[in-house]
């Protein structure tokens, strides 16, 4: 682990840009996406939405594994994915009486987030491939059923998400949900990212927008016509 994955605690360390401005356009679209496709997920009349919805979520998906590969320095794949015994260790410093020591604090995803990340993809890969396979067979039980199963585990797993993001910040005195809307973190001049890629951030936002006004538009036949 180098010097540069984790910091001490020190107030007078300054903001820099950690997040690209892709990875939480991404974020906070697949926020909304899952929250408008859980809520517009039991009402004939908003279908439609629904549907909407779930696709754009897969579509974000699949740009954020490419991101994970090609995108800035804490966004890959290969700054966060650490071995489960990492993650384990790192959640194991959490509990109390704890002879570890005390949990870093990571610029980026720390091990046991980096899993989440993972698993937050998985799922939610899966339950739009699920609702996909429902509504183009007519919902049969086999995939109704899964894709409700998928979809309450993805939730379960948001939560738990939410929380950890919330014990993470506290114990090191750090808001990460300003983080991640304003991409910047407490750090080192030199451990900031080299370009916040704004272009690239538009350009998926308006891609997204654009898919979403196509498919409730019924420019996408076969999808949700």
């Amino acid at each position: 682990m180098s010097a540069a994955d984790t910091l001490p605690e020190q107030a007078a360390l300054e903001a820099q840009k950690i997040w690209d401005l892709p990875t939480r356009v991404f974020h906070w679209l697949l926020v909304l996406c899952f929250a408008g496709a859980w809520l517009t997920a039991e009402s004939e009349r908003t279908q439609l939405l629904h549907l909407t919805l779930g696709y754009c979520a897969g579509a974000l998906v699949l740009w954020r594994v490419m991101w994970g590969v090609v995108g800035s320095r804490y966004a890959l794949f290969g700054d966060f994915v650490r071995s489960p015994a990492a993650a384990l260790r790192y959640l194991q410093a959490y509990l109390p009486g704890s002879t570890l020591e005390a949990p870093r604090r990571y610029l980026g995803h720390n091990p046991a987030g980096g899993w989440a990340v993972l698993g937050l993809l998985g799922l939610m890969a899966a339950a739009v491939a699920s609702g996909w396979w429902a509504y183009q067979s007519g919902a049969p039980d086999t995939a109704g059923e899964a894709h409700e199963v998928l979809s309450h585990a993805l939730l379960l797993l948001i939560v738990l998400h939410v929380l950890a993001v919330v014990a993470t910040g506290f114990k090191h005195r750090e808001n990460l949900v300003r983080a991640m809307w304003t991409g910047r973190k407490r750090a080192l001049p030199e451990q900031g990212i080299r370009s916040p890629h704004v272009l690239t951030g538009l350009l998926l936002f308006a891609a997204v927008t654009w898919l979403g006004w196509a498919l409730y538009a019924g420019r996408l036949p076969g999808l949700t016509a």
